[in-house]
């Protein structure tokens, strides 16, 4: 049987049932469509990491780090201090698995800390409602994606024996495949903004207020459509802490390698 193009997300588990399905393909309605689940699963991360550490404690870190400008806050991130403080929040001992969680971690420490100063979320708002039949009975999480060459398929039936550690690493891993295509439908210039951001490349202490300020600067209007200016704003700020060594995103990666040696 031949599958349609679309794009398809749904989550069932506990009280959280949300769900929806894009079958109109242009590429405006679905860089919108991706825009909103990324910001629908990157917000649910945090509630599935509990288990592996302490959330309201690097909450609480963040809000402690968030009352300078952004380039002091963003220079507290990079400190060594800052790390220790948070690696006081890992629930573990083992100090392998403890640095995979401090990835983690350490990309909440930054989300929370900049959201009260920055834009990091897209303008389309979250998924609220169950508007699709799910594919599954079980609770779940599944998305699932075709369109042209880019077909894509994540999913988790969730049971009794389900860490919620591996539900935050697949809402991750669904984030970082719709990070990436979010540009390319949204008719962002990548190359652009890589090109913007060229001229650092091993950024030290001294010239983080200069990576940040070049960040604050961003003329997104100069590298995107109108309506997908922010998004645009939001892509340059996820490269600006790339190149600082700080990350806007969870990586999944860490969380599926501490689960696989857990």
């Amino acid at each position: 049987m031949k599958v349609e193009d679309h794009i398809m997300f749904t989550a069932v588990h506990g009280d959280w049932k949300v769900g929806e399905r894009l079958n109109e393909m242009e590429n405006e309605k679905v860089a919108h469509f991706l825009a909103k689940l990324s910001n629908t699963v990157s917000i649910k991360v945090p509630a599935y990491l509990t288990e592996v550490m302490d959330v309201d404690g690097i909450v609480n870190l963040a809000r402690d780090l968030g009352d300078g400008e952004v380039s002091d806050v963003v220079v507290l991130l990079k400190s060594p201090g800052t790390s220790r403080k948070l690696g006081q929040f890992i629930h573990e001992d083992d100090k392998k698995l403890k640095k995979l969680l401090l990835d983690v971690a350490k990309a909440l420490l930054v989300r929370e800390a900049l959201s009260s100063k920055l834009q990091i979320t897209y303008p389309e708002g979250v998924l609220t409602e169950l508007k699709v039949d799910p594919p599954f009975e079980e609770e779940h999480i599944n998305f699932t994606a075709k369109h042209g060459k880019w077909i894509a398929v994540r999913r988790l039936i969730i049971d009794d024996k389900t860490p919620m550690a591996d539900v935050a690493r697949l809402l991750a891993a669904i984030n970082e495949s719709l990070t990436l295509k979010i540009p390319v439908y949204a008719g962002i210039d990548v190359e652009g903004i890589e090109g913007y951001f060229s001229e650092f490349k091993k950024v030290k202490k001294a010239d983080l207020p200069k990576v940040v300020e070049k960040c604050l600067e961003f003329p997104a209007e100069e590298y995107a459509p109108a309506e997908f200016v922010e998004h645009a704003r939001i892509y340059a700020l996820r490269k600006c802490l790339e190149r600082i060594g700080l990350s806007l995103d969870f990586p999944a990666k860490s969380l599926e390698k501490y689960l696989e040696k857990k």
